[in-house]
């Protein structure tokens, strides 16, 4: 947001210039992000965290400024009739605090209310203030007003509404001005909406409203969406003589949820989500009714109305001076704490004797300070945190690895040299995602999601990396290869459980380039052996990858639906399931409109880490020649590689060194539900060479094994 330091100087005489200021409002926290501008006119550019909405306004940050160079504040007191003038006493900030009583009807001066008010939600609108003006007039507004409006890219539209933006950037605290001939009944009323009502906001756009909206109503009809924006059909004009200034305090929840409910986020709104001065009420009216009267002339009806249906106390905090120093260091002592707390607002009563601490009064406009930690924060921000010494933590032992952090390092190591880029993708998804990837997951839901496609936490890593690929490929990126390690998050026995996961992702064209002879494919064996063997390239990254954590790999069937039926499978290492890979399923493809078949593999790391790294052993090479016997044999289609291997090591032949396949052949004279394979088995000994009847014998017992599986030796 933009702010004058023209405008901030009004109420603390700065001898600094607008450069020095800059820098050490940021010191505080207060960023000043640039500068524009020349003499007046000069404006910073200004980064205020959400939960400092006290000093997203000139006497805000005015009262930072005063803060840090130990300045006076000048008092805000705006002229009114001497009947209605506001109660004010001569600190800072107490022009602040407005007149307060806990009632349901008005507050005035012993006549009667000039305009009722009844508050029927006091939990969500626990005060309300009101004045009214009659026989003024409409025009533009003094040209100081409208100048330094311009300056923070408002634009001027009248004296009345201008002087409620003007208060609003002034103090930080909206109001709104109503055409009081055109509030039915002459009077207000705070409730929640009622099923069937309409609103026309002041931008000129019907609204349906809910039974969970709370509105600003006259006796017939709702005229503002409380805390949001106003009614159109009470808006001022030209023609408004007679005018109601409101000013109330909403709770930030209901604010905050209207305004994403309608899609209207307001400058009104964006303070009221995050919490105004609940003692601003009254002073922002007068405020408002002044520059209302200096304009445009006209009379101030009665005192200020003042409904205060529910008082809003901030509970004090206990400041312990030895937990300040076990944080800050030693060299604050109880009275330095105490000057720099009086300068910020804060009011100290000192407390105790063995353990001096205080307590705390928070002032009413940070109500973001509600821990002690957070009155630590305030004195180290102001003190100035270039003025504690560097020191190094203390701490016993030598520095503690992260739990798996080697296991971590060793899949990405991996993950990188298989040529695959580490990405993040967003932790919230969809209903429809959570349903779709991992079904009969309790999953967490978010209290106020950003949409309805980032609903829940993520269950899964595959939406992400979907995604992912897809934003890849609608930018000219065929061939992408991408991983990802991360937690996704579930209900586990009503309790949150996280635990990690791991997905790769890769196109089509990405695995096909992997492939030999410059990753072109043999069609002329027909489509589905090409995919095939695109297939068989991505289950070797996948071999590749969890290499340095099994002795053994296998697979079998069974992966998710969301995978192709024909080309997937799940993984097993050292006989623990760890994951499932394969290509998507095509209308799963098809639905996220996916420009090319993906190949995702994703990996439960929870199962996988406590498979663990396998030892790396030394084995020398062998010094006697090795023997190579090949096998052709025909099996039914049920019949796994993976089962002939297990067949053959039960064998227990000591001199076996290794079972591969070498050749699958299908067609020709081979039944349809059969294939023939040809195996290669290599026999060595450590100790001597090999002769040629022991060659003999083992191959017999591993043709034995081998039938009975099944196969038919083909001779």
């Amino acid at each position: 947001m933009k702010l004058s330091p023209q405008w901030i100087r009004d109420y603390v005489d700065l001898a600094v210039d607008d450069r020095r200021l800059a820098e050490d409002l940021t010191n505080v926290g207060i960023s000043v992000e640039g500068i524009s501008g020349t003499g007046a006119d000069v404006v910073f550019e200004m980064e205020i965290g959400t939960n400092r909405p006290d000093a997203m306004n000139h006497y805000g940050v005015a009262r930072e400024a005063a803060a840090i160079y130990g300045l006076p504040m000048k008092a805000l007191e705006p002229t009114l009739p001497s009947a209605a003038k506001a109660a004010t006493s001569n600190g800072p900030d107490a022009a602040l605090k407005g007149r307060s009583s806990i009632n349901s009807a008005p507050t005035t001066t012993g006549e009667a209310a000039p305009f009722p008010i009844t508050v029927e939600e006091p939990a969500f609108c626990p005060r309300f203030s009101a004045r009214v003006i009659r026989n003024t007039h409409i025009k533009p507004s003094p040209e100081k007003i409208a100048r330094r409006l311009q300056l923070l890219d408002q634009r001027p539209i009248s004296n009345a509404v201008d002087a409620t933006n003007y208060v609003l950037w002034e103090i930080g605290k909206p109001t709104h001005v109503f055409d009081a001939d055109l509030l039915e009944g002459g009077q207000i009323i705070v409730r929640k909406a009622r099923a069937g009502e309409t609103l026309k906001t002041l931008d000129g756009v019907e609204r349906k409203l809910t039974t969970e909206d709370l509105v600003v109503c006259d006796a017939k009809k709702p005229v503002g969406l409380a805390g949001v924006m106003g009614g159109y059909d009470t808006m001022i004009t030209e023609k408004t003589r007679n005018i109601v200034i409101e000013s109330a305090w909403w709770d930030p929840g209901i604010v905050r949820k209207m305004s994403r409910r309608h899609a209207l986020h307001t400058d009104a709104s964006h303070r009221f989500e995050r919490g105004a001065d609940f003692e601003s009420t009254v002073i922002s009216c007068d405020l408002v009714a002044h520059m209302i009267l200096d304009s445009g002339g006209g009379e101030l009806v009665g005192d200020v109305v003042d409904v205060i249906s529910k008082k809003m106390d901030q509970a004090p905090v206990i400041l312990h001076v030895s937990e300040v120093r076990r944080i800050l260091g030693e060299g604050l002592d109880a009275g330095l704490i105490y000057r720099l707390l009086k300068r910020l607002g804060f009011e100290l009563i000192p407390e105790g004797q063995r353990d001096a601490q205080f307590r705390v009064q928070i002032p009413s406009w940070r109500l973001d300070v509600e821990r002690e930690i957070d009155v630590i924060e305030e004195i180290a921000r102001l003190h100035g945190y270039d003025k504690f010494p560097n020191t190094l933590p203390a701490y016993s032992g030598a520095v503690v690895e992260l739990p798996h952090a080697k296991m971590d390092a060793t899949l990405r190591k991996r993950a990188l040299a298989l040529g695959y880029n580490e990405a993040l993708s967003l932790t919230f998804i969809s209903h429809a995602d959570a349903e779709r990837f991992s079904s009969g997951t309790q999953v967490l839901e978010l209290e106020n999601p950003l949409s309805e496609e980032a609903s829940v936490m993520r269950t899964s890593l595959v939406p992400g990396m979907l995604d992912m690929l897809a934003w890849n490929l609608n930018r000219d990126v065929p061939e992408a290869r991408l991983f990802e390690m991360g937690s996704v998050y579930e209900l586990s026995g009503g309790e949150r459980a996280e635990p990690r996961r791991a997905c790769l992702g890769a196109t089509v064209a990405a695995v096909r380039a992997s492939l030999p002879v410059g990753g072109v494919l043999d069609v002329s064996k027909g489509e589905h052996a090409a995919s095939a063997e695109v297939f068989r390239a991505f289950k070797g990254d996948v071999e590749n990858l969890l290499e340095p954590f099994a002795r053994a790999i296998a697979f079998d069937r069974g992966a998710e639906e969301y995978f192709h039926p024909g080309r997937s499978a799940r993984v097993r290492a050292n006989g623990v399931a760890v994951g499932q890979f394969g290509q998507i399923h095509p209308a799963v493809a098809t639905a996220r409109k996916l420009r090319q078949d993906v190949f995702l593999a994703e990996f439960d790391l929870e199962q996988l880490y406590k498979v663990g790294l396998r030892a790396v052993k030394f084995v020398p090479l062998g010094r006697y020649p090795a023997v190579e016997r090949d096998f052709s044999f025909i099996f039914s289609d049920e019949v796994a590689f993976e089962q002939m291997q297990t067949a053959v090591k039960a064998t227990s032949v000591p001199e076996l060194r290794g079972l591969r396949p070498v050749e699958i052949f299908r067609g020709g004279s081979i039944a349809a539900s059969k294939y023939s394979i040809l195996l290669r088995v290599k026999f060595q000994s450590n100790e001597r060479t090999l002769r040629e009847d022991e060659v003999a014998q083992w191959s017999a017992r591993i043709v034995d094994a081998l039938t009975k599986l099944g196969g038919v030796q083909r001779v």
